[in-house]
This record gives structure tokens, sequence and C-alpha cells, in this order.
């Protein structure tokens, strides 16, 4: 009979049931008469998936199984498949433990243990261990100690391969014993040559070396490789046989002198010289060819007395020449390949000759094993192609496989939550596909690997699936030169990982709270809008800043929502959407694409109504086919006689020329809210006067409750558009009612044409989903209006993030002082336009002049020596234009010193922004998914698109989820859905917060889908608590303490250097704010205590300086 994998599984059980009966043998087929020994308890000396996979073949033949692992596997699967497991190598590192001989056999010994299986690495080529289990009285499943020795010996294989005939490479006749034997040989036959480990395989301690300057460091790096592997170091050298084809020949002997091969395998596909891919049999092999091969094989096996399973390695030059390489005398990792195409169980027949059974009483006669179909092995490992194969270790937190017809799998110890050590091979599962060709048996490998879903670390499936829908693998041979000379198997498809990314962020929020900022204490609303959510902008770094998703995806899913409305943009002219100045090409370029992505009215203004920045803001607009509506940035009071810098006659001028240069609608923009109606109705009206024909739009703010009377005025003296709120978003910092505009022209020549039924049903979806963003809410630390507004000229936008970013820093209590502050420093600054950025640069260095009690008088009395916020000097710099009536002097000079200073327009000296160079920068940091409108984010923001990129990675989607989710996370018991996209929505339900651990990690526990899963997260509150950074002390001169709380950016000095009084030493940033640092005084750096990134609070200890 033939012993089978699949269909005698039933005789092999009634065998078992006759083994017990320990029947006498006499019908033996063999000349010798040998006793049959009945094994009854197997060890595996190994670990993973050999031996789980001997266990496995052991229960099926009714032998008990026992396991040996070391301390670093206590959660390793093969303890767990075995009868009975013990611990080995107490306090040995993790390898030595499964080298540790004494300690093997003393528990086999204890534990009645008939026969031990080596399995492949470790001490499976060893024969002192073989020798020490015949000394102990436990068989070896495998060959002679001294076949195992000769065998393991390569020199005096290589012997013996001559003298049975076969092929060699040219080689040395013994181990080298030293680099010059290895030049010797080289200087005789040449280079290429290769080192091999003398006692081991696996391709460690092989080296190729292809010229003579390369010998001494590869001879050190493969002796000192084959020691650590194998315990010696002993190498020989031979003739590199180049673009080789690997094919080895599966053998098996038993103890009466029989040996039958069981066809080939390929094993081309290789990595250093380990292989990947393996098949059976060898593609478009030649059959004489293979009947040289096998022949050779078994009249090797012959010439030793061959017993057991073993492989005969050669190498098949592109001549058809074969050369013997080694004989691996046990069971190989892709042993199973053949077991497909042979039906023939050789780990059955391993154990069965151990027992004393003959090949030919087992059905294993040469004329019967015939090939049938085709089968590949992957070898599934924890290494990340990208990185050059580097082996990746962490929690398993989804493992998945792929099975169906035709696929076979042999794991290791792969399931969900366990822990992957850098101790021992990366070996996940090896993937066995059966087909009648190759093709077939690729088709079912790759869908197999499709189904595979391994989250928490990098694996190779992606690079394995390149191999397999390579046309030179499935319609060609390949050689051992395969993977070098086909990069494009490193073009990797990203794995989306979507869902356990989210589950992620979910878990994160659970534990810390949402990753984006939130200013005070207060709770979303646990209630959804019932409406279905509309979809809104978002200015462009805050959506990805903040709402952590794509300003253009956006934009994209508006535009197909809303293909007839007309869409409009602000646009900072020459700064587009930023807060600093671009290279003009950059801001062309900016226009171009939104205008691509849907964009139609660009409102274009300047921070300082600095008109060379307006007219690029404008011509770039109407380059990208952009309807331009250019805008006056309005602050100060045209009604007030007293008030002259910015009069009716300043915005009548800039208004001539704008239109001058084509604006097709004017704008009038009131950032702080400072139009009253009568000085609405002067300047409008003016503007009407002056261009009858041109469409007006006003904007304002009601911070000062006068907002809907001053819109009305700016109606009645002209103005075509006014910008509201709906009622539920209205007042205070946000734009006038758009019910109380909509009734009070109600009946007039003003008369809108809107319902305020329909006003009414809208409000209340917003009032609804404004209870959402509760913790942003102005409402949260702000009750009321105020008109102290026409004192300070505080934005309205910039109104409420003033107030969150006092109580964020501690100045809560001190807004009034921030707001006195801000009205100082704009006096400070010379009475500033107050818009975006230069409301920013105003509010900055009134939030510095509170934090560090410093009145006007001071600031300027100062100036030489404090270290004022970045973006304060940029302005005085000039990097955002020139402000109307010059620079404030001597304060400019005192700060700036001797620093640069920009003239005239800032980006007409900046070089051409090179988009290609961009492109190519980010597809090689974030991959080829690269977008143009990418491109454009991360020439606008490259910090924030990388902090973007960096999150979305990490975290996945997250704009899938609906607000609550995003910012509260769900309770503990709820269940929701997240639609991914058209036809894939996850289910997910919270089941539990676990405690937290020794590295200050909660693990969180969700159902997904039915299933469960859990991530780690770490606690940063916990984290931050076992964390004390020491304080600057206020009377030792030399230590620089935080002037804000924030994160360091840059640490400008080292150690040890030597700085000088005013010298920037570190950048700091807190929200959007960045300071730099500089030295109180000249000295050396003796000490730092923070680096970039580190999280300070106000007056942390910086660093230390002596003078």
């Amino acid at each position: 009979m033939l012993l089978q994998v699949g269909g005698m599984r039933s005789a092999l059980g009634l065998l078992a049931v006759r083994r017990a009966c320990c029947l006498s043998r006499s019908n033996n087929t063999s000349t010798h008469t040998l006793e049959y020994k009945p094994i009854k308890k197997v060890m595996v000396a190994n670990r993973g998936e050999i031996a789980i996979r001997v266990f496995r073949a052991c229960t099926e033949l009714g032998i008990r199984t026992v396991a040996v692992y070391s301390e670093q596997d206590t959660g390793q699967m093969h303890r767990q498949k075995a009868d009975e497991a013990y611990l080995i190598g107490k306090g040995l590192p993790p390898v030595a433990a499964y080298l540790d001989i004494p300690d093997i056999i003393k528990v086999a010994k204890e534990n009645d243990v008939d026969a031990i299986h080596p399995g492949y690495g470790f001490l499976s080529e060893r024969s002192d261990f073989a020798q020490a289990c015949a000394d102990a009285g436990v068989r070896f499943i495998g060959p002679s100690p001294e076949v195992v020795r000769k065998m393991g010996d390569k020199v005096e294989a290589r012997a013996i391969a001559i003298r049975a005939g076969v092929p060699v490479v040219p080689g040395t006749d013994g181990p080298v014993t030293c680099l010059s034997e290895a030049q010797e040989f080289s200087n005789t036959y040449g280079f290429p040559i290769i080192f091999k480990a003398a006692y081991g395989g696996g391709g460690r301690g092989m080296r190729v070396v292809k010229e003579y300057e390369e010998l001494e460091e590869n001879y050190q790096r493969a002796y000192s490789e084959a020691l650590a592997a194998f315990g010696n170091g002993a190498l020989f050298v031979e003739k590199f046989v180049e673009r080789p084809r690997h094919i080895e020949v599966q053998i098996l002997g038993d103890k009466y002198g029989n040996v039958i091969h069981l066809y080939e395998r390929d094993c081309s596909i290789q990595r250093r010289h380990q292989k990947v891919v393996e098949m059976a049999p060898a593609v478009q092999l030649d059959p004489h060819l293979r009947d040289r091969l096998t022949a050779d094989s078994v009249n090797l096996a012959r010439q030793v007395g061959y017993e057991n399973a073993g492989t005969v390695e050669f190498l098949v030059d592109k001549h058809g020449r074969h050369y013997f390489i080694e004989v691996n005398s046990r069971l190989q990792v892709e042993h199973t390949v053949t077991e497909q195409i042979t039906d023939v169980d050789l780990v059955h027949a391993q154990l069965h000759v151990c027992e004393g059974r003959s090949l030919p009483e087992l059905g294993l006669k040469q004329d019967k094993i015939r090939i049938n179909g085709f089968a590949i092995q992957c070898r599934v490992t924890t290494e990340d192609p990208a990185r050059g194969f580097q082996p990746d270790t962490g929690r398993l937190e989804v493992f998945r496989t792929g099975e169906g017809m035709g696929i076979r799998l042999d794991s290791a110890s792969a399931f969900q939550g366990a822990v992957i050590s850098p101790h021992y091979d990366s070996l996940l599962v090896k993937v066995i596909a059966s087909g009648n060709d190759l093709p077939a048996a690729a088709a079912k490998m790759n869908r197999a690997l499709a189904e595979f879903r391994v989250r928490g670390v990098k694996t190779n499936i992606p690079f394995l699936q390149n191999v397999l829908s390579n046309d030179q693998f499935l319609y060609g041979t390949v050689d051992t030169q395969f993977i070098d000379e086909n990069q494009e198997l490193f073009n990797l498809k990203p794995v989306q990982n979507r869902a356990q990314k989210l589950l992620h962020y979910l878990g994160h929020v659970m534990v810390n709270g949402p990753t984006t900022p939130i200013p005070v204490k207060a709770k979303p609303s646990s209630i959804d809008p019932v409406i279905p959510p509309i979809p809104l902008g978002a200015t462009f770094d805050v959506a990805m800043r903040f709402l952590c998703e794509c300003p253009w995806k956006r934009l994209q899913e508006l535009r197909a929502l809303l293909p007839n409305v007309p869409f409009q943009m602000l646009l900072r002219g020459a700064n587009a959407v930023g807060y600093t100045n671009y290279p003009d090409n950059a801001v062309f370029k900016f226009c171009e694409v939104a205008k691509e992505n849907g964009m139609d009215i660009f409102r274009v203004f300047d921070s300082l109504n600095y008109l060379p920045n307006l007219m690029l803001g404008m011509e770039a607009a109407g380059a990208a086919g952009g309807v331009v509506e250019a805008s006056i940035s309005y602050t100060g009071d045209v009604s007030d006689p007293m008030r002259q810098k910015y009069s009716l006659d300043y915005y009548l001028k800039l208004a001539d020329e704008l239109v001058r240069a084509g604006t097709h609608i004017l704008n009038v923009k009131d950032m702080a809210g400072l139009l009253k109606p009568e000085s609405s109705r002067m300047l409008i009206g003016a503007l009407r006067d002056r261009f009858p024909d041109m469409p007006i739009h006003v904007h304002t703010h009601d911070t000062a409750g006068a907002g809907v009377a001053a819109m009305l005025a700016c109606a009645e003296a002209g103005a075509d558009i006014v910008d509201v709120a709906v009622d539920s978003m209205a007042g205070m910092t946000s734009q006038p009612s758009m019910g109380a505009i909509v009734a009070c022209t109600k009946g007039t020549k003003f008369n809108t044409g809107i319902t305020l039924e329909n006003v009414y049903d809208y409000s209340e979806y917003w009032e609804v989903a404004r209870g959402l963003y509760a913790p942003f809410d102005c409402t949260a630390t702000m009750k009321s209006g105020n008109a102290d507004v026409y004192e300070n000229e505080i934005p309205g936008g910039q109104y409420t993030n003033l107030h969150f970013q006092a109580h964020s820093m501690g100045l809560g209590h001190k807004f009034k002082e921030v707001k006195k502050s801000y009205t100082e420093a704009n006096k400070l600054l010379g009475d500033l336009i107050k818009v975006t950025p230069s409301s920013k640069i105003v509010g900055d260095l009134a939030q510095f002049m509170v934090q560090n009690s410093l009145t006007r008088a001071e600031v300027e009395e100062r100036a030489d020596e404090l270290s004022f916020p970045l973006s304060v000097v940029e302005f005085l710099q000039g990097h955002i234009g020139i402000p109307h009536g010059g620079f404030p002097e001597p304060f400019r000079s005192k700060v700036l010193k001797n620093m640069p200073r920009v003239e005239g327009r800032p980006g007409a000296s900046l070089p051409a922004m090179d988009f290609e160079a961009l492109e190519k920068q980010l597809r090689e940091t974030h991959g080829d998914d690269i977008t143009p409108e990418d491109v454009m984010s991360a020439a606008m923001y490259p910090k924030v698109f990388q902090e973007f990129k960096e999150f979305t990675h990490q975290f996945g989607p997250v704009d899938c989820l609906n607000t609550r989710l995003f910012l509260d996370g769900p309770k503990i018991a709820e269940e929701f859905e997240v639609e991914l996209e058209r036809g894939k929505t996850l289910h997910i339900k919270a089941l539990a917060l676990g405690d937290l651990n020794k590295a200050g990690q909660r693990e969180v526990f969700f159902e997904l889908n039915g299933a469960l899963r859990s991530v780690l997260v770490k606690d940063t509150v916990a984290m931050k608590e076992m964390h004390f950074h020491p304080k600057a002390l206020k009377d030792v001169r030399g230590q620089v303490g935080a002037p804000m709380p924030g994160k360091v950016v840059e640490v400008k000095v080292k150690q040890g250097q030597t700085v000088e009084k005013g010298q920037p030493l570190c950048v700091l940033s807190a929200m959007k704010m960045e300071t730099v640092v500089n030295s109180p005084l000249s000295g050396t750096v003796v000490k730092i205590y923070v680096n970039a990134d580190s999280s300070l609070e106000g007056d942390d200890l910086i660093l230390e300086i002596t003078e």
C-alpha cells in the first residue's frame, strides 16, 4: 500500500490499533531481519511550525507527543499542541535553549520518550545530538549519527559525492582555517567564489565574493554567522556558479538499504540564499536531466547507507549541467510540496522507518511514486520587503488565513494576540497550493494570500503576490537571480487595514480623548442630528490639522452633491491659503488645482491690504478661470473724523486700484464687526456711487451685537450681497442672524425671497449639530458678545480662538487683560489691518505680554533682549508685506538688530517651487498614491501635511466616523456602523477597557463584524504622571525656562556650544504660535533637558548656560 496523505488516513487509524499489539514482523520483505519496535512517545526537539507538523503526524498514528520550549516560548502554540510540554534551557538565551543537548536528553529520559524528532534547524544536523540520543537509548528520527556527521561536513559530503560519480563544483577539499587559504583558492579558480558554512545550511554563513577587495570582509561575516548559527564557524570555499537554478531531490531510505526518490523541487526563488517560494516539480526541466538528478541522488544515498528522509541539493547551470551542493540530512521546510504531488506523508514515513519498517512494506516502491499535478509553497513571514526584508516584531492584532480547495496551511504560532518576538525565525505560516499546473496552483495561492488578514506586524504577503503574478515566474524559468533582477517585485501594493486602524483611533479616544485639542472640558452632545449630515467646507489647514481629513476630498464630495451651486473660497493673496509667503508659481498652481476640483469664486484679500500681494492673488485666480472677488479688509471707523489712518478716502483709493485691476466683484471684509450702521452707509454708499455697476459683497461679524443693523444699512446703501449665519449658529463672534435679516427685509424692496419656515427647519438641524461641537463652541467660555470690540478690534474668529487659547494656557481669568494687551500690541505694531495672518501676529504679541506681565512701555524698552514670538519677528522682517504707513520705529530696529529684512513683495524674491521634485519626495515618503492635490497640500503646509499623512497611516479614514464618535468615542456596549465605502460597512461594538499594564497601556476590546478584536493603547495621562520635568529657577541666571506651555519644535544648540546673548536656543510651538527662545546671556551650554517633540509646561527647564 502507498503511504498517502489523503485517502489512506482511515487505514492509518487501523494501523495505529494494530501497533498496540506489537505484532511480529515475520513477513518482512527484506532479506535482513530487524525487530519492529513501535514508537509510543515522540519528543520534537524544536519549536513552531515543524514541531506542530510532527505532532499532527504522531497523533494520526496514535503516538503520544512531547514538546520542549524555552523561557521565551511559553506562549507558543507548539507547546499547546503536544500531549506534554517541558521547559528546557532555563536561564539560557532563546536559541541556546534549543541547543542544550543534555537538558533535552534529560527531559526525554525522565518522561519515557521513545524517539526524538529534530525537525529542521537547531540540532537537526548535529551528529553529536544524534549520538547523544543513541547513547541514552532514545531513537533519533533521522539518519545514523555517522551519516549525519558525514553529510553535515560539507567537505566530506563532497568527497563522497565524487566517489559516487556525482558532479561537484570546484571547491576546497576541507574547511578553510584562515583567510589566506581562501585567498589561495581564489587565486587558482578566480572570482566569483562563495563561502559556505561547513556544518549547517539555510543560507547562514553563506557569502558570495565577486572581487578581491570584498574577500576579507565577507570571510569574517560568513565565519561569524556560521559560528552563531551552528556553533562552529568552519567554512569551505567553492567556485560560484552564476545564475543557476537550485534544484533539490527528496530521498527516503530505510534500515534495509532501500532508497527511493520522490522527485525534485525547484527552490530557485531565493533572497540572500534563503528560499522564499518553492515548487514541485521543477518547471520546464528536461526529462533526461531529471533522470540524472534523481539517479545521482539515490546513488549518493546508497553510498553512505542513508536512512530516513533527506534532501540532495544541486545547482543547474544555463547549459543544463548539474553540480552537487550538499545533503540536508533532515526534513526540509519545503517537504510539503513533495507530499502534495506524490501523496506521500513524509513524516509518517520517517516514523515508520524509525520503527524498523521497510519502504516496500509501506508500499513505497520507486515504480509506484508518480508526480500528480503541481504544488507551490510560500513562506508567510513577518518581514518587511520594503525595508530589505527586515524582520518585524509585535503583537498580532488580527490573524485570518486564506483557505479553500487546493490550499494547505502549516502554521506556527500565528493567532490573534500572539506576540512575535525577535528571538526566532520570522515564519508565521507555510501556505501550500496545489493545482494541475503552475498557473493553476499560482492562481489558488494568489487567492489564498489575498484572503489573509495579518495586522499588527508587517508581512511579506504583498511581495509574494507580486512574485505569483510575474510573467517570468508563471510562463518561463527562474534562476537564483530572479528576485535581484526583477525589482518591480518590490513595488508593493499598500495594505489598507482600515478597520483595525479605526479601532485604534476609537480606542485612543476612549482612553485619552480625541487627538484634536479640546480647549475646555465639555462633552459633545449624545444626540445626533435627525437629518442626514450636510457636508460643509473648512479652513484648508483645519481640515487636515483638526478634522484629520483631506480638504480636497471634502471639496470633491461637495461638488458632486451640489453641482449647480457656486462655491467660494478665501485666497490670502500672495499667502494663498497659508500664513506665510509662497513662490508665485505656487499661488498660481494652487488656484489652478482648486478650480479643477470645483471651486468657482476666489475671494482674494491681503491681511495688510498690501496691494502687490492682492494683485498677485487676483492674477492667479483669474488665470485659473475663476471669478475674482477682490476684498478690502476693513478696520477703524470711517464715520469717526478723529481716526484718519484708515479713512474713507483710503478705502476708495484702494477700491479704485482693485477695480482697475479687473476684479469681477468688490468685497468689504469686516472681520472684527467694526462696521456700524452709519459707517456702513458712508462706505458702501461711496463705493456704490463710484462703481454703479460693480457687484458689492459685505462680510461682517456680530461680536458687538450690531451686525443685523449694519447689514441692513449696507443693503440700503447699495450692497448686493451680505453674509449671514443660520440662526442657531449666528450672533456673537459669528455672522448676523439669517432669520433676522430675512424677517426685516420681508415686504420691502430688499426681500430675499426666502421663507422663514425654511430658515427654521435649516436652523433646527444645525442646533442639534452644534451640540456635537460643544467643546469647541464659543459659548463654552463666552456667554455674550461685547461692544469692547470697537476698542480692541479683535476679529470674530480670533476673538473665539484667543478666548480658548487663554483658557488652555491658564490665562482664562486674565482674558480682560489679554484684550487690553491686544489693543496695546496693535499700537506697538503700528495699528494694523487685522485679518489672518496679521491678526494672529497681534494676538501672539498680546499673549506674550500677558504671559510675561509686560506693559507696552516695557516691551518697547526691552525690545532688544526679549524672545518675541516668531510671527512678530517675521512680520517686522517684512515676511507678509509692508503695512499701510510703514513699520513702527524704533521698535522694529530694536527687535531685528542685524537680522535680514525683506524689501518689497516678499514672494517676488523667492525661487520657483519645483513641484516635480516635491512629488518625487512625497512618493518616496508616502508611496505612489500621491495625487496632485496632495502635492499642493504639501506645498502649502509641509509639516501639517506630513502629520496628516502620519495620522491617517496610523488611524485610517476617520472621516468615515460621525462627529460624536470622532470627538468622544463610543460608550461601552454601544453598537454602531461605519461605512468605509459603498457596499463596505463595519459593524462595531465597544466592549470593555482593560486595566493599565506595566508599559502604560490599556487593552481596548471591540466586536468587529461579529469577531472579537482588541487594541493596545498608551494611556497618555498615566505616562505623563510618570514623567517629572525640572523647572527653571528664576533666581539662577543661566537656567532657561519655557516662556509658555508648548512642544519643542527644534533645538538649535548642542551641549558644550558657546552662545551669545540673544542667540536662538530653541523653537517652541503652542496651538498655532511659535516662539524662538533666545539666550539671556553669553556663555556655554552645559546641559540640555529637552529634545524635538518634548512637551513642556510653563517654566519647564530647557537648558543651562554658564557664563
